[in-house]
This record gives C-alpha cells, structure tokens and sequence, in this order.
C-alpha cells in the first residue's frame, strides 16, 4: 500500500478526531465561499448546505472573488466569506481572504494548517489536522474540510456516519476495481450538494490519472454530452434521493448505450448501497472517489505521489 492508499484508507480515524465545530453560520448573514481547485468544488457543496438552511450562500473561485466580486454579489452587499485552502498558502485564496477584510468583510478560514497566511487574514479560523502522508493530491484533507463545512451548516455527522463510511469505502474497493477494465471515457453525475463533488471526483481522476473526464448534474447529460457515450464510458452515479427514480431512468439508456455505471444510493451495473440519504451523503461518497482515481492510475502505471506539473501549494508570483 503506498502512501496515497494509506491517506485515503486511514482517513476515518482524522475524522474522529475533528471536534464538533464552535463555529455554526450566521442565519442572518451571506455567505461567499472561495477557494481553488477541490477547496473551490467543496466549497460549492457547502454552500448548496448553507442554502438548505435557509443561508443564503454561493462559491466563487479565489481570484474571481478578487476581480470581479460584482459578478457574482451585487455591489456592496454585507457578506461572510469562507475561504478553503488546505495549507492556507494558495495565492488566489490568500489574496481574496485580504481583500475581503481589508474592505471589512468578516472572513472565517477553512484549513488543515495551523498558523498559515490564511488563518492570519481570518476573524475565524477552523483546523482539521490531515494525514501526514498526504502528498501533493488532497485526499483525507478534502474530506475533512468538508467535514468542517457539513458541521458549520448545522448537520449532524456522527460516529455512525464515520463507520458507514468507512465500510462503503471497502465495499467500493472490492468491487469497482475489477470492472474498470477496458474504460476510456469517465463522466461523474450529481445534482445539488453532490454537483460538487462530482466535479471533485472528476479532477481527482484527472490529476491522479492524468484521464480526461467531466461532471455534470444528471439530467444535463441528455442534452448533448451523451452524443459521447459507448462501450468504453464509465459513469460514476452520485443519486440524490428526490431525484432516484428520474436519474435511474437516465442510467437506463445510458447502460443501453453501452456505458458501465456505477451507481451511488441506486441503480447501476456496479451498485453501491449508501446508508445515508440526506446530505452527509456527500462526505460518505468522497473516499471512494479518492480511491477510484487511485485505482485508475495503478492501472495505468502512474504513480499519484508525483502527479504530473502539480505541486501541493499553488502560489502564483
């Protein structure tokens, strides 16, 4: 077992260890969450949970913060901003966590690095210590962060929820891996809080495997993607429970079409039972999403310790 597998199998016990957060969201307040790279798609996930209680919340990327603010929250509008860096170094991230507090804003940081730049442009600071094999792909960080956001928009994740995870991640393991033989063409689907990590799924492939693949929220694929679809697709399934009996409609006729679908909470040529069907949903799946990319790239003899033209921090001059 290399050190990636070892970040993602022995996540759970880092999990246990992140106290309940002091810090709960403003009903009263808007949020912006900013971020790069996975913190920008966790930070999509956190504000679809924040606006499912009744918090008004969206995501914007760290430098689209920074320059065009308007574009995304009208002119001097109060908000809270949330910024997400794992090591609290990314430039864009840093920058629009200054930018905001030296307009006034309150800003609350999200990061597993105690005393980085970030936490000191911060009103707020909330730490997750992460795995110390984690290596330049984030994988038990991303969890954790999302961990803190869950708790931060006032859901529940218990020791229960840790241990189903846990266990799915297993369950995935054993029976993911011998079916993705033969695959070329990755599409991840899920709508609401999943979109995000949908997308997080989708680059954890991309930067562990180097494989080109997209995201999409499910009913979306219909209209033109799915021109794509044939016997080399793999599709990754992430059902919302509201939706299930439309979006197993849409892996029907994919499945026709050729494609193998793995199915999280539904359907799927590879089905995955998911406990949970509320919102902690998102965290359960992450692990298995860290892992799939992962298990691609073993079969493609790349090592995901060294990915290529990344590195852990992104600074920019």
């Amino acid at each position: 077992m290399n050190s990636t597998e070892r970040s993602i199998f022995e996540q759970f016990d880092f999990w246990r260890k992140v106290l309940p957060n002091e810090v709960r969201a403003n009903p009263e307040a808007t949020y912006v969450l900013v971020g790069c790279g996975t913190s920008y798609y966790l930070a999509q996930t956190i504000a679809a949970l924040l606006n499912q209680k009744s918090i008004a919340a969206l995501a914007v990327p760290g430098d689209e913060w920074v320059k065009r603010p308007q574009a995304y929250i009208p002119k001097n509008t109060p908000v809270h901003v949330v910024a997400l860096s794992r090591s609290g170094e990314s430039t864009e991230t840093v920058k629009a966590a200054k930018v905001s507090r030296a307009q006034g804003l309150h800003v609350t940081a999200l990061t597993c690095a105690p005393g980085s730049s970030l936490t000191q442009h911060a009103d707020m600071v909330l730490m997750a210590k992460t795995h110390p094999e984690e290596g330049i792909v984030m994988t038990a960080s991303a969890s954790l962060m999302l961990l803190m956001g869950l708790r931060f928009a006032g859901f529940s994740v218990t020791d229960e929820h840790v241990a189903l995870s846990q266990a799915l991640l297993l369950q995935a393991d054993a029976n993911i891996s011998p079916a993705l033989s033969g695959r070329s063409h990755y599409v991840y689907l899920g709508g609401g809080e999943l979109y995000g990590i949908a997308q997080e799924g989708a680059l954890k492939l991309q930067e562990m495997s180097l494989t080109f693949t997209q995201a999409y929220h499910p009913l979306e694929y219909r209209h033109g993607p799915i021109s794509l679809v044939d016997s080399g697709t793999l599709v990754v399934m992430l059902y919302q429970h509201e939706s299930l009996q439309d979006e197993q409609v849409l892996v029907a006729e994919l499945e026709k079409k050729g494609a193998l679908v793995v199915g999280f909470g539904g359907s799927g040529t590879v089905s995955l039972a998911v406990e949970e069907s509320g919102v902690v949903r998102s965290l359960m799946v992450l692990p298995v999403l860290q892992l799939l990319g992962e298990r691609i790239a073993g079969a493609k003899g790349l090592d995901t310790r060294a990915p290529r033209h990344l590195t852990k921090v992104v600074k920019v001059a």
